[in-house]
């Protein structure tokens, strides 16, 4: 055999030998929202997770009724999320094991500190209220960006709408909607939102989180911080292996034992605190948290 011949066995019996000797790194497709992502928080726990299960994640991020359609489909292995109402229809129907609430923090209205429709204060539902009956009369002084995603903080918003009297739908075929600049639907991520309410000097629903980690390029400000419905409870959920049988159902079911444990539990607890002097995120473990 020529020297060319042998240099290129011998290179091919490398690659072969290189090839069955480097193991297959497992992957674990996850599903997650906007706000864990744009708050790092997500960003820092995966790193955590794939170095102590020796695992690539592999996310999608985003809106909570994209996320769930994801599981629906079996393209990912566990959703992370928030919006309870979904995902325990999610797990009823058989996509998912098990609802596991695992942190929470509390939604916001914020607006321009000088709070044109004067909502400071109010429930949250009151709130809604006097920002639909002021913008209709005056569209171009009270503005609102709607996240307009099918998130869980959009679910939130219509849930709050509904408590203060209106569906969804007359509210997007009210005047204030119509108008240029009144209700306007942004079809964006929390931060982006932020970022167009900020812009345009407008309310829009948020939560706390993400406000913190947006705060030093926002002029917003808190305008209605308290009410039951304010309440924002994140929660993983392995997609069942009994309608996709090709889940990784073990490294899903690490994934739920690491976010509610001891060390990770109090990560979350206290992540945002050297930032912000607060925490952007509240631990509970499993267990749900109480209004």
């Amino acid at each position: 055999m020529k020297t060319g011949g042998v240099v290129l066995a011998v290179l091919a019996i490398a690659v072969v030998v290189s090839v069955v000797a480097t193991p297959r790194v497992p992957s674990l497709k996850i599903a997650t929202t906007s706000s864990l992502y744009d708050t790092g928080l997500w960003g820092k726990l995966e790193t955590i997770f794939e170095e102590q299960n020796g695992v690539k994640l592999q996310i999608f991020y985003a809106g909570t009724g994209i996320a769930l359609e994801y599981g629906m489909r079996g393209d990912v292995d566990a959703v992370a999320i928030h919006d309870r109402a979904r995902e325990e229809q999610f797990v009823s129907e058989g996509y998912g094991v098990e609802r596991v609430p695992f942190a929470f923090n509390y939604f916001l209205i914020v607006g321009p500190e000088d709070d044109p429709a004067g909502i400071a204060g109010l429930k949250p539902e009151d709130a809604f209220r006097k920002l639909l009956e002021d913008g209709a009369e005056d569209p171009g002084r009270i503005v609102f960006i709607s996240r307009g995603d099918d998130s869980g903080t959009h679910a939130k918003e219509k849930a709050i709408w509904h408590e203060a009297g209106f569906t969804y739908e007359e509210v997007q075929g009210s005047s204030w909607s119509k108008a240029r600049d009144g209700y306007v639907e942004a079809a964006r991520g929390m931060g982006p939102t932020l970022l167009m309410a900020n812009e345009k000097g407008a309310y829009t629903l948020t939560d706390n989180g993400t406000f913190l980690a947006y705060i030093g390029n926002l002029d917003l400000v808190p305008v209605v911080e308290t009410g039951a419905m304010l309440l924002n409870v994140y929660s993983v959920i392995a997609v069942n292996p009994d309608r996709h049988p090709g889940t990784n159902t073990e490294m899903a079911g690490k994934l739920v034992e690491f976010l509610t444990s001891p060390e990770i539990q109090a990560m979350i607890g206290s992540y945002g605190v050297d930032e912000y002097g607060v925490p952007l995120f509240s631990p509970c473990a499993g267990a749900e948290p109480e209004d």
